[in-house]
């Protein structure tokens, strides 16, 4: 009976939840077509903003668009801001964040999806038989810089207790260092630390300040790694690799990168070619675990460390194969192409918010705000700032281009490299993709005003801009909801084709 009872309230629970997203999305439609009857110009309007309709926060620009005819010269239109809707031109902001721009990151997202696909199977310009190259995911994390708070499950799936300890030591300043909760995923103490005090955050705001040269020096030693494998089998060998960046939730980096092998034709160094077969993603992934266990520098001297810090990786280094298929992982273990390019795809739109924290760049007048020494946030802005606080005896210059970064990154913890980057030789690039669909819309973009005869002409044209900055975002909350409306209606016709592709496939 009791089991009887729960079905029927979770049943409940599911009818209601689907009656209330109902309602919500009919009174959103409806607040749309309000909107839509309180524009003259709606047609007009929708097709101006077509290009920054899912965009929070759209940068407005005034001044003049000149379309010149490439062979001749000659200017075939040249239209003012002021003749079109709101008197702006709109584009999108561009941020990769889902949690400042949901519509922006969405793009970002799906074209780093397509940049890591291309790498692994082909197309954009990469040829299919990348597919049979060997591949590793391979993930490095950073060194434990003190106990936090952590969700541990063992191989049946079951939450294990949190820091369980026979002996209940206290650390130096009273508290007491284990934990027998059993933490879901999204209780808040997960990446807190046991003690504030006792968790060494000047070492990891520097650690994340350097975690793009240890990358750096690391493929390096993979390179040299893969160097005894062409001695060994007389042949020639090449790495291309594509890589994001994830805030764990202690606020320390960590990196996700595919790597994949490749031959190498030292007279066509841009051709991607099938390495040999006696070399596989075994062999890759000893060369790569290798690389990033031996890795290791040390930091330049700084004021509050004659010495400098050491850089290393942590304990946790993982590369796995990677198989081509449809499957996230199949029988064997291996992770497949569509569960890594998705994985990383969805990481690239994420930052610090992972980690309890989000702002824009910090400046003297609002780092106070954000530099609380009762939370662990906080502290690592604070010791991020005060590490990054030049000397007066120390030249600025100097100072900036060392130390100085960790001011200027408190707002990322210390980071400050690229959260998505690759090899030139990996695939195609993001500035590609989106200069492709800035193409297509503009080719596609509907001109009522054109000569039905000069269309059917080929002629090649070159859009000169003359802009100026006029603002940030819509005009009025009505804008923003009918353009928003209008993108989220889209990427649902879009979702739904392509379901229909895939089944009918």
């Amino acid at each position: 009976m009791t089991t009887t009872r729960t079905r029927v309230a979770r049943s409940e629970t599911v009818e209601e939840l689907g009656a209330r997203r109902r309602a919500r999305d009919a009174a959103t439609a409806s607040l749309a077509e309000v909107a839509a009857a309180v524009r003259d110009d709606h047609d007009r309007w929708m097709s101006h903003i077509a290009g920054a309709a899912g965009c929070s926060h759209p940068i407005r620009l005034v001044g003049n668009v000149t379309h010149v005819e490439a062979s001749t010269g000659r200017i075939t239109r040249d239209v003012h801001t002021t003749e079109m809707p709101d008197g702006v031109l709109y584009t999108p902001c561009g941020n990769r964040r889902a949690s400042v721009c949901a519509g922006c990151a969405e793009t970002y997202r799906a074209d780093t999806y397509q940049l890591v696909t291309a790498g692994l199977v082909g197309g954009k310009g990469v040829p299919a038989t990348v597919g049979e190259h060997p591949c590793v995911f391979l993930t490095v994390t950073a060194p434990s810089f003190g106990a936090v708070h952590a969700r541990r499950i063992d191989r049946a799936g079951r939450t294990l207790p949190c820091r369980p300890r026979r002996d209940l030591e206290h650390c130096p300043h009273g508290h007491r260092l284990a934990c027998f909760d059993r933490h879901a995923d999204d209780a808040p103490e997960l990446g807190r630390p046991l003690c504030l005090d006792c968790y060494d955050h000047p070492a990891q705001v520097v650690w994340n300040l350097h975690a793009g040269e240890l990358w750096r020096r690391t493929m390096i030693a993979a390179r040299r790694g893969t160097k005894t494998l062409e001695k060994r089998h007389h042949i020639k060998l090449r790495l291309s690799y594509t890589k994001v960046a994830e805030f764990q939730a202690r606020g320390a980096v960590h990196l996700h990168a595919l790597v994949r092998l490749d031959g190498r034709d030292p007279t066509d160094l841009d051709a991607v070619l099938i390495p040999d077969a006696r070399v596989g993603a075994h062999h890759l992934a000893t060369v790569l675990r290798r690389a990033v266990e031996e890795t290791r520098f040390s930091t330049a001297p700084h004021p509050a460390r004659e010495l400098g810090w050491p850089i290393v990786w942590g304990e946790q280094v993982d590369p796995r194969p990677v198989r081509l298929s449809r499957l996230d992982v199949d029988d064997s273990g291996e992770i497949t192409t569509g569960a890594v390019a998705g994985y990383l795809a969805k990481y690239a739109t994420k930052a610090t918010e992972l980690a309890g924290h989000a702002s824009t760049r910090l400046r003297p007048d609002t780092v106070r705000d954000y530099a609380r020494l009762d939370t662990h946030p906080g502290r690592q802005i604070d010791a991020s700032w005060h590490l990054g606080t030049r000397p007066e005896t120390v030249d600025a210059e100097e100072w900036a281009a060392g130390w100085g970064r960790l001011r200027l990154w408190a707002h990322m913890l210390g980071f400050g490299g690229h959260f998505s980057t690759r090899s030139r030789r990996y695939s195609t690039t993001l500035g590609a993709l989106r200069q492709a669909r800035r193409d297509w819309r503009r080719e596609h973009a509907p001109r009522p005003d054109e000569d039905d005869e000069l269309a059917d002409e080929d002629t090649t044209e070159v859009i000169v801009n003359s802009l100026a900055f006029a603002g940030i975002g819509w005009h009025t909350s009505a804008d923003a909801l009918l353009a928003n409306t209008s993108a989220a209606n889209a990427r649902a016709r879009r979702r739904t084709a392509k379901e229909e592709t895939t089944t009918a496939a």
